[in-house]
């Protein structure tokens, strides 16, 4: 990969194609080899290369990196009403965004189930003479399959296939096109830009109007990831190189890689998104699923908006009934398609074992450890070990011994995980220990399900969901991520009918259930919450930046949830949530459209940023499409880039950082600094009033921090506030004093 010498597309891929002639000595071959031409952001281009032919690549004049082919992985209803995000609330930004109309969403992901309700084109407007895409035809997908709505579509598993080999889609589990089969790219598309779809549920239950965010966006679909499991980096960066020449507006990208993070100039979302930033628009990633671990987040670089998931006041409880008629209560969704509202015996897995399986392994129910005939015809509970995790394992080890009904017990989470061919509840540790307690009084103990229920606001939320993955970022700890919560727990939102969702939960061989909805949890489903936002605020303020846009977002956040509570966040235990849980804060859209003052940036500024990362001239030059000179290595500039938040992760004595702020409220206002000083820490602003007026529109200040302990200590947290009476710009502190350089956090 290299900068652009030509501005013609075909001179380019032309370079390319004489470059890999040159090293595997034909032209035949070169054409055979190459699979992308990278040609609208950058020149580059993905090819199936030995390690030795790619080494030899590496070293020709002009050639700035090459960079190995890796597989990313993937990680509503009620939820937009949760965030107050409704068409009657007065000068709010569904109105006053017209529902996002003239944004264009670009989704890549498993495609698009282009015959969903939630993507008809009724009351869409015309395609923008602006769009440059295209409807690619494949598999089951036609011109015909794009309209008004999904005006483009385009699919890419070359570098999948170059991976592992030609994907068979005969046997009717993928097509090569971008139709989905799998059902995640429908479903985070639907959840950003969907239309109105009346009576909307899943299994009868959640049901109510479904909608995206920006319900008049129009939608263009990349496909890149695969039904058999995962999404190439070669596939995801010809598709950021075709989204930027399309003229979308904003990028959803549900997927990322797994830990150790690459670095910015290896990593291709950190490549690709640099790349589509520079061209003004804006990039939405998910933060992963590993939570509630610290340094665990991905997509970390400053330019992308990167979102943790939480929870909404909509619980699914389920009753089960005992023999002495005493009821607990858990989650689960059971409709009642199988017969469990009767009494069945009920059994712990440890006293069913298998004869080779130990107490412990059958305890959680391992794959293979409970005894089948003594299993037959009742109902398991299981408890959650160190080692097994899985209540899909414990599902499926429960059927295959023909079993008629499943309790596991887990660590308390408000996601509800959903079983295939069998009926399951989860329920906390202490409901399991007192069905074991009745279990261990009663001869012969039984137990009866009851209909899963929907209930809505009688559940504290938002809380940052169990498994959302924490900050600080492994890779660039004074980069605060994630950026932002939003709603990503138990997610109603359309689904491809033919996925075969054995294959997402493993329960049930060969079982097959088509469903046009379907509720989801993860960090993938909290990102196309904020790509709808993004693509209001886009439609409200069109000129302005990335940058400004992910300020905005950030410095509105809400620290409260719907009870004026400090949010929480699930965890080992629960705590009160800090900035490494949610970033800013949780998504507050309505007050997102106007936030008073913004933190911008430019590109400049990310170039700067990379030049003190340490990378060298040629890497960033690539990034940068332009021949770049690193003239200040100094990794001072990581505190001082202008983000809507200050992380000091090494405070040794005292450290002052600076800030711009670019007015975007009434011309003439005033803004007095309010400080909420992290722990152990002293915090001066200078100035502590800023003027704005016509010919004063960016004001700089700095911020002091002084340390008021001389230990190694752990990261604390505050707030600076800039406010004028009618705005409250919040940005959060985040210090971690030292001694000793480069100690691992304690």
């Amino acid at each position: 990969m290299g900068e652009r010498r030509w501005d013609e597309p075909q001179l380019v891929q032309d370079s390319h194609h004489q470059i890999v002639s040159d090293i595997l000595g034909s032209k035949e071959a070169a054409k055979e080899s190459i699979l992308y031409s990278y040609k609208h952001g950058f020149s580059g281009f993905a090819a199936v290369l030995t390690h030795s032919q790619a080494k030899l690549t590496a070293d020709l004049p002009g050639v700035v990196r090459v960079v190995p082919n890796r597989i990313l992985s993937l990680h509503t209803t009620r939820s937009w009403d949760f965030l107050q995000l409704k068409p009657n609330v007065e000068n709010g930004i569904l109105s006053k965004g017209h529902s996002g109309a003239g944004s264009i969403i670009g989704v890549m992901d498993t495609g698009i189930w282009p015959e969903s309700e939630s993507f008809k084109d009724e009351n869409m407007g015309e395609i923008p003479p602006r769009w440059n895409g295209i409807c690619q035809e494949g598999e089951g997908f036609n011109r015909s399959n794009c309209n008004r709505k999904i005006i483009g579509a385009r699919w890419y598993v070359k570098g999948y296939e170059a991976e592992f080999g030609k994907l068979n889609s005969s046997d009717g589990v993928e097509f090569l096109s971008p139709r989905d089969a799998v059902g995640h790219g429908t479903h985070t598309s639907s959840t950003a830009a969907g239309g109105m779809v009346k009576d909307a549920s899943f299994l009868g239950l959640a049901q109510g109007l479904a909608r995206g965010g920006a319900p008049l966006a129009w939608l263009a679909i990349y496909k890149i990831c695969w039904a058999p499991g995962g999404c190439s980096s070669a596939d995801l960066l010809a598709a950021f190189d075709d989204a930027t020449f399309d003229g979308v507006d904003v990028i959803s990208l549900s997927l990322g890689s797994s830990l150790p993070l690459s670095t910015y100039v290896d990593d291709i979302v950190s490549i690709g998104s640099f790349h589509a930033v520079a061209k003004g628009i804006s990039v939405v990633c998910s933060a992963g699923n590993s939570g509630p671990y610290p340094q665990t987040v991905i997509n970390t670089a400053p330019w992308v908006i990167t979102v943790a998931a939480s929870t909404i006041d909509r619980a699914f409880p389920t009753a089960i009934t005992m023999g002495n008629n005493q009821t607990v209560v858990g989650q689960a969704f059971y409709t009642g398609k199988e017969d469990l509202n009767k009494f069945y015996p009920i059994v712990i897995g440890k006293d069913i074992a298998a004869f080779d399986a130990d107490e412990g392994s059958a305890r959680s129910c391992e794959s293979g450890t409970l005894n089948a005939t003594l299993v037959r015809g009742k109902i398991v509970i299981c408890f959650q070990s160190q080692f097994q995790r899985s209540a899909a394992t414990a599902a499926r080890t429960v059927l295959d011994s023909g079993g008629v009904g499943l309790i596991f017990a887990k660590f308390p989470t408000k996601d509800v995980h959903f079983s295939f061919g069998i009926p399951y509840i989860q329920v906390d540790f202490a409901i399991g220990t007192s069905l074991l307690t009745y279990m261990e009084a009663n001869r012969n103990p039984i137990v009866k399900f009851s209909f899963t229920k929907t209930v809505i606001g009688q559940q504290i939320s938002p809380e940052v969901a169990f498994f959302s993955s924490r900050g600080p970022s492994s890779l660039s700890p004074s980069v605060l991520k994630p950026d932002i919560a939003a709603p990503g727990v138990n997610i109603l939102a359309s689904w491809s009918p033919v996925s075969n969702l054995e294959q997402t939960d493993h329960v049930t061989p060969n079982y097959i259930l088509q469903f046009n909805f379907k509720v989801e949890s993860g960090t993938s489903m909290s990102c196309p919450h904020i790509s709808g936002i993004v693509a209001l605020l886009k439609a409200i303020h069109p000129t302005w930046s990335p940058a400004a846009i992910k300020s905005a977002i950030v410095t509105t956040a809400s620290l409260k949830d719907e009870y004026a509570q400090s949010i929480v966040a699930e965890g080992a235990p629960h705590k009160q949530a800090d900035p490494f849980d949610y970033g800013g804060g949780h998504v507050d859209p309505n007050k997102a459209m106007d936030p008073g003052l913004v933190y911008d940036m430019e590109v400049s500024d990310y170039v700067r940023f990379l030049c003190a990362m340490g990378y060298n001239n040629s890497a960033i030059s690539l990034m940068n499409r332009a021949s770049t000179t690193c003239n200040d290595k100094s990794t001072k500039f990581l505190v001082n880039l202008n983000l809507p938040s200050i992380t000091i992760p090494e405070l040794k004595k005292s450290i002052t950082v600076s800030r711009q702020v670019t007015n975007v409220s009434p011309m003439n206002s005033v803004y007095t600094a309010r400080v909420q000083a992290p722990a152990g820490t002293t915090v001066r602003v200078e100035p502590s009033t800023l003027t704005f007026n016509s010919t004063r529109k960016k004001l700089k200040f700095k911020v002091t921090f002084y340390s008021r302990l001389r230990v190694q200590g752990r990261y604390s947290f505050g707030n600076l506030f800039w406010e004028d009476g009618i705005h409250v710009v919040r940005i959060p502190l985040i210090v971690r004093t030292i001694i000793d350089e480069f100690y691992a956090e304690t």
